[in-house]
């Protein structure tokens, strides 16, 4: 593994509904962190909540209680993103998954954005995979086997209750969703709370200025090749992965018209620092492809077919 971040005032904020009954994980995480990590209480609050500060060699967290789940009560939530926590280097949302046919027992994380409408909040490819690998290592620290780490596609469920995806954009620190998944037993698991709440203080753990950031298109919700490419790639050639734009909603979005390269710049101008490639899945339609042939020769990145992940040593990029 990379040489380790130094902690240079780097500074992430999770937020979690205490509320069980509309969220059936975030307080058992919040739980774990307060039992592992006993933080000390802050002067801010949300919700009537204190919120909560840990530090460790490689940056430091806050911990924030809310009412509701954050991405559920966007607009009342938005000001105090804005005003307490606008300059901090990463947030998260931690809460579950759940769908018919999903993965379990899973941990997953996604990225923020609506694909349909071409609206992404900022990603950071690097922090991004390291939450990732670190949920990977805790999985295995906890002797969860039977659980497994993906990554998901990037979505954003305020659209679901009633909130315009233009709000996104507004917060312009790179968020993310991490969750436990996908059914009842999972979600009530302590020692994957655990987990969780030990992954979610290492995602400045790690540096790698080598690391190459790619964006993929098409794909199913639960792509494995793309997390695979993160999980599994060498210190010589690691891979980045942040907003992943699945196939039903690329389609849904007309990616393969003009107003779709407008939209596929949006997402590549949200994500941080610099996109290397673009990789697509070999499923995806011919006049796809050729849309984001297109879009990567206007741009000098090379794009490829998913299949060259599998040996991310041997990837066409600089």
């Amino acid at each position: 593994m990379e040489a380790r971040c130094d902690a240079v005032n780097r500074r992430a904020v999770y937020f979690f509904c205490a509320d069980k009954s509309k969220d059936p994980v975030a307080h058992n995480v919040f739980r774990s962190v307060v039992n592992l990590f006993s933080p000390s209480v802050t002067d801010l609050s949300v919700d009537n909540f204190p919120v909560l500060h840990h530090q460790n060699s490689s940056g430091e967290f806050y911990f924030v209680n809310t009412a509701n789940v954050l991405s559920h009560d966007y607009v009342r939530y938005l000001p105090y993103l804005n005003s307490l926590f606008n300059d901090f280097d990463f947030a998260g949302i931690v809460n579950w998954h759940e769908g018919k046919n999903s993965p379990d027992p899973i941990f997953c994380v996604h990225t923020t954005g609506d694909v349909i409408s071409g609206i992404f909040g900022a990603a950071h490819p690097l922090y991004t995979r390291n939450l990732l690998i670190a949920l990977e290592h805790e999985r295995i620290n906890y002797g969860l086997y039977n659980f497994k780490t993906l990554s998901e596609a990037t979505h954003w469920s305020g659209v679901l209750h009633g909130t315009s995806p233009t709000l996104i954009t507004k917060y312009t620190v790179p968020i993310v969703d991490v969750e436990i998944g996908s059914a009842v037993e999972s979600w009530g698991d302590s020692t994957a709370a655990n987990a969780i709440a030990s992954a979610i203080v290492r995602v400045f753990e790690w540096d790698d200025p080598n690391a190459k950031s790619v964006l993929c298109v098409g794909g199913v919700h639960f792509e494995p090749s793309f997390c695979h490419a993160v999980l599994n790639s060498s210190e010589e050639s690691s891979i980045m992965v942040s907003h992943i734009l699945a196939n039903q909603w690329v389609v849904a979005g007309g990616y393969d018209q003009d107003l779709g390269l407008v939209k596929l710049e949006s997402c590549f101008n949200s994500i941080l620092h610099k996109v290397d490639a673009i990789v697509f899945h070999d499923n995806l339609k011919g006049s796809y492809k050729e849309k984001l042939r297109s879009y990567a020769l206007q741009n000098g990145i090379p794009v490829f077919k998913h299949q060259y992940l599998r040996d991310p040593s041997k990837l066409p990029m600089r």
